[in-house]
């Protein structure tokens, strides 16, 4: 089970990486007036960090189950 959990935390990391690379590009791409591939990029990081969230509350959930509520 802990390589699970440190499994959903290098995830979640990957995906937190994934979220601030496409919101930078959206920066980017909105600034020059693209806002077609803002609006996507921007979309994009919203799914990363959806997975992020869902990888972050797993390595969690993890952590009580195996260690307690301490």
């Amino acid at each position: 089970m802990a390589k699970e959990t440190a499994q959903h935390h290098t995830k979640a990391a990957e995906h937190h990486d994934n979220a601030s690379r496409h919101h930078k590009e959206a920066a980017k791409q909105h600034e020059s007036g693209n806002h077609e591939k803002a609006a996507h990029h921007a979309q994009l990081a919203h799914g990363h960090q959806q997975h992020a969230t869902h990888h972050a509350s797993e390595a969690a959930k993890s952590h009580v189950e195996h260690h307690g509520k301490q």
